[in-house]
């Protein structure tokens, strides 16, 4: 999925899951819709983040390599 989708997702879902918090009478589906989306948008953002573990091993490989 495109970054540029995946911060759409992101901001869709957070407006959703406001305007289901703003009303008076709170629609649950609403809530829980908003939320899914949001956490789908962060998920598919978080996907592309490589682990700190990665990047740690990887210099230390290159350190050795170097040495």
């Amino acid at each position: 999925m495109p970054r540029t989708v995946s911060y759409f997702l992101i901001v869709i879902g957070g407006i959703i899951a406001i305007y289901a918090q703003a009303q008076e009478q709170q629609n649950q589906y609403i809530l829980i819709g908003g939320i899914v989306v949001l956490m789908l948008g962060i998920y598919s953002v978080s996907r592309n983040i490589p682990s700190k573990n990665d990047r740690d091993d990887s210099d230390d490989n290159d350190d050795q390599n170097h040495s």
